[in-house]
């Protein structure tokens, strides 16, 4: 389970690595140390003539319930997204790329729980990766007894954890994609071949890049 990620690369890397635009992307988009659910981020995604854009949406899917405030929900688990009612529309239909630069994980065994940083490994601090994910476009409200709106909404894939991640977190970990293949297999390819890209990312390619009990990702504030 992933509920919270950084985002720190400026526009211009998000940009190159995604092939994307400029009239097709913000100008400039502010560090995001620390992305919770409900929270506006960036996402690449198909425009109506099939080209990459990049825009904001709000991360979690909106799951209403009888008295109690709507629920975001911002994994989708691989052994759900092929038969769920909830997810399997936008699956087929609307898949999109979440960029980011880490994720976190918390380590809830001892109290107060510690949080932990995971990024690639590369020849730069935080090497830009996407998370496979889906959107869709929800009307109605996101609070209890909140006003109906329209917005954009998104959420990503999760699988079993590798054996990094597995030392902090036991039952999930996000999907990671790196390479451009990947990328437009994932927004163009057919469900089959994009499932087919759902699995545990190399173990040897992330690191732990922070512990302790920041809800953010310091590299963003040097």
């Amino acid at each position: 389970m992933c509920n919270l990620y950084s985002m720190t690369r400026n526009v211009e890397a998000i940009r190159r690595l995604f092939r994307i635009s400029h009239n097709r992307a913000p100008a400039s988009i502010e560090p995001l140390p620390a992305i919770f659910p409900g929270h506006m981020a960036p996402v690449v995604r198909r425009a109506e003539d099939g080209e990459r854009e990049l825009n904001m949406l709000s991360w979690g899917f909106v799951l209403l319930q009888n008295g109690k405030a709507p629920r975001r929900v911002t994994n989708v688990r691989d052994d759900k997204v092929l038969t769920s009612r909830f997810w399997r529309d936008s699956f087929e239909q609307r898949r999109c790329l979440v960029p980011a630069s880490s994720f976190c994980e918390p380590f809830s065994d001892v109290k107060p729980a510690t949080w932990h940083w995971f990024a690639l490994r590369g020849d730069e601090p935080r090497p830009l990766f996407a998370f496979p994910g889906i959107w869709k476009r929800w009307r109605g409200p996101i609070r209890k007894d909140g006003p109906n709106v329209e917005i954009d909404v998104y959420a990503f894939m999760t699988t079993e954890p590798n054996s990094l991640v597995s030392t902090i977190n036991h039952e999930r970990m996000p999907v990671l994609l790196t390479e451009e293949e990947e990328f437009e297999r994932w927004l163009t390819g057919s469900p089959k071949e994009a499932f087919g890209l759902v699995r545990s990312f190399d173990p040897e390619r992330m690191q732990i890049v922070q512990s302790g009990m920041d809800k953010q990702d310091l590299l963003a504030l040097v």
